[in-house]
């Protein structure tokens, strides 16, 4: 994406994606009284996380495109193209970090979302190297709490197919406070357990 990055560090592109993102059209609908309106007017942005062969990290352009039948189930999907386009690396050059995307109600990971995650990662690596390390493919959700008509970012749900973690990450004066909210135990494709308690 132009006029993003690139970054030296992944949680300060983090940080930057978060505000981006929650700063489009629409990102956040907490301040709308009017639930229909809001679920009529909510729009949800994916986006890229990756690693180029620079040791950099770059976002790539964001896509509200949803699933023709979201209203209809009563809430928004954005789908995310399995591969970004960067004309200036070859395509197996690029590493996949994160997914990302707002939550227009600022809800927690979806079955969806958490199912997309890891159809992504048998696509891609589940675990990529990087100069900082290795990192696990995962997807994050931002969210802003606020009821302002324009929203701030307040944090993120983050879940890691490789290691099961789901986490909520909350912005604090001090930095990130992370808060690890279980591991996730797939039973089946439509049904997961997090702390004992089965999720449809």
């Amino acid at each position: 994406m132009m006029d993003f990055g690139p970054f030296d560090d992944y949680s300060d592109a983090l940080t930057e994606a978060c505000s981006l993102i929650l700063s489009k059209p629409n990102a956040s609908v907490g301040h709308i009284k009017d639930p229909e309106l809001a679920l009529r007017v909510s729009t949800e942005y994916c986006a890229w996380l990756y690693y180029t062969p620079e040791d950099k990290y770059q976002m790539s352009m964001l896509t509200d495109q949803s699933e023709a039948d979201d209203l209809q189930r009563r809430r928004r999907t954005c789908k995310l193209p399995p591969f970004v386009d960067d004309p200036r690396y070859q395509s197996w050059d690029l590493k996949y970090i994160f997914a990302l995307h707002n939550h227009p109600f600022g809800g927690p990971l979806s079955r969806g979302d958490m199912l997309e995650i890891i159809s992504f990662a048998k696509l891609h690596e589940w675990v990529v190297d990087t100069k900082d390390g290795r990192i696990p493919i995962a997807i994050i959700a931002f969210f802003s709490r606020t009821d302002r008509a324009k929203p701030a970012c307040d944090g993120f749900y983050q879940y890691t197919p490789q290691t099961r973690e789901l986490h909520q990450f909350s912005k604090t004066e001090a930095g990130w406070l992370r808060e690890e909210l279980g591991k996730v135990t797939w039973i089946d494709s439509n049904t997961y357990r997090l702390n004992g308690v089965d999720h449809r």
